[in-house]
């Protein structure tokens, strides 16, 4: 049975009231029912309405593959800002939708709360909707004055990159100035005075405070679309334009991705504690609510008795759980402010916990066997953590712009732990050479650990 819009706005506005009542403090919350294949379109290109590009149509269709093998059903989609958007499904059922909305205040009370989205928001903006449909209407006017080619291979160069930002850096940013003046040197001492006028002491050499060029870049630059944006030869306003406005998509996105166990953790946390005190709700209602609550937070699969993966809703869910059985609602509150996944984990996921919920490290061998590997807490930890480490992208930074403008990017695979994957780094690298028009390398190792230098193949506009 599909959601009946007026029985749902009426619990809606009820569990809302609910929630203040029990002390969430949370952004306006819009929610829109929509039809099943918009919500896999807002989904798979990440907002409504976003720049045109043919690899969320491949993403697409990988979506659509996972759903009808019965390996991903979206509920809803929830985007941070003031007043946050929802969509709901409008073939979900009446209890499932009413846990949706239970759930996104969680997320909204999260957003509003915590630091790291709280700064972003700052810088990116609290509308994220019409920025984006800004951004796209921009875009469609480039394509209509220089062409699909040409705009298609900036937006290659710049989705490629687009998770190669620089998140401790502010994202309205000003060029490097254009000259540094040398560091002022100390004035003589008494001592140095007299040392100066002894018989036989050289005279020291005139100093050269004469401002110097910049180097470009003055240290390493991991900010990729920023520094490609700004330093590209011959790139034109509209191709600028379209990596700025990748880089300021992925800054919006960083805290829901540095967060996401936290945060769907503690939207899960509210949905159940919500539901559980919403006594205006059928007997039926709730039971089926509750259903679908158990299917979201399960650590494992459907008849599996073990997982190699984690389920985000399930480790949040719980360790919320666990902090506030613990620590009390007033602590939670205070983890929820100050901290992001990394610290969530590394301080809060305790080898109590971790017993409980069979957390462990696992190997797999050449013969298809899988081990398990270790039980220590610290290893858990940091396995858990290990794809979240720098947006999930290689530690790529700009070393060098040669005298012919040549464009030097160097692998930090000793931080990173691992080679690149080579044959989707040469077509990074050639993405990036069309954009630059001069040479570009990439220095890294391959699975091996053997150094690789990989050029651009090509460098066209």
């Amino acid at each position: 049975m599909s959601t009946s819009p007026n029985t749902l706005a009426q619990y809606a506005a009820k569990i809302e009231t609910l929630a203040q009542q029990l002390g969430l403090d949370f952004y306006p919350v819009n929610f829109d029912l929509v039809p099943a294949n918009f919500m896999v379109e807002i989904a798979v290109y990440g907002l409504p309405v976003r720049m045109r590009h043919w690899s969320f149509g491949v993403r697409y269709i990988h979506q659509l593959v996972r759903q009808h093998m019965g390996h991903s059903r979206i509920f809803e989609v929830m985007f941070p800002g003031d007043p946050c958007q929802a969509f709901m499904q409008e073939q979900n059922s009446l209890a499932e939708n009413t846990l949706v909305t239970a759930h996104v205040l969680g997320h909204a009370d999260f957003a509003k709360n915590n630091q790291l989205f709280s700064r972003f928001m700052a810088m990116a903006g609290g509308q994220i909707l019409e920025q984006s449909a800004a951004r796209a209407h921009r875009l469609e006017r480039a394509l209509a004055a220089h062409g699909q080619a040409r705009v298609e291979a900036v937006l290659d160069a710049a989705l490629a990159l687009e998770t190669h930002i620089d998140v401790n850096q502010p994202l309205h940013r000003p060029r490097y100035p254009e000259f540094v003046t040398p560091p002022g040197e100390r004035e003589p001492d008494a001592f140095q005075h007299r040392y100066a006028r002894l018989p036989g002491v050289p005279p020291e050499p005139a100093r050269n405070d004469a401002p110097q060029r910049t180097p470009l870049p003055p240290q390493p630059e991991s900010d990729l679309l920023w520094f490609i944006a700004n330093y590209a030869p011959d790139m034109e306003d509209w191709a600028r334009d379209i990596f700025l406005a990748v880089r300021e998509e992925a800054y919006y996105f960083h805290p829901i991705y540095a967060c996401q166990i936290m945060n769907e953790g503690w939207a899960s946390y509210w949905h159940a504690r919500l539901l559980r005190e919403a006594d205006f709700l059928p007997h039926e209602l709730y039971l089926a609510a509750i259903k679908s609550h158990s299917d979201v937070v399960r650590p494992f699969g459907s008849g599996q008795q073990l997982s190699l993966s984690i389920n985000p809703y399930h480790l949040g869910f719980a360790m919320w759980e666990y902090i506030i059985d613990k620590h009390g609602m007033d602590k939670a509150r205070q983890i929820c402010r100050e901290e992001d996944d990394f610290g969530f984990i590394r301080n809060y996921l305790d080898e109590e916990l971790a017993d409980q919920l069979d957390l462990f490290v696992y190997e797999m061998r050449k013969d298809g066997e899988t081990k398990i590997a270790n039980r220590d807490i610290h290893a858990i930890r940091e396995a858990i953590l290990a794809p979240k480490y720098n947006f999930g992208a290689p530690s790529i930074a700009v070393t060098q712009v040669g005298a012919d403008g040549a464009l030097a990017l160097h692998h930090d695979y000793l931080r990173d732990g691992r080679g690149l994957e080579l044959a989707q780094a040469e077509k990074v690298i050639d993405y990036v050479g069309r954009i630059w028009r001069r040479p570009v390398s990439l220095h890294t190792v391959d699975f091996r650990g053997v150094v690789r230098v990989l050029p651009t193949r090509k460098t066209a506009v």
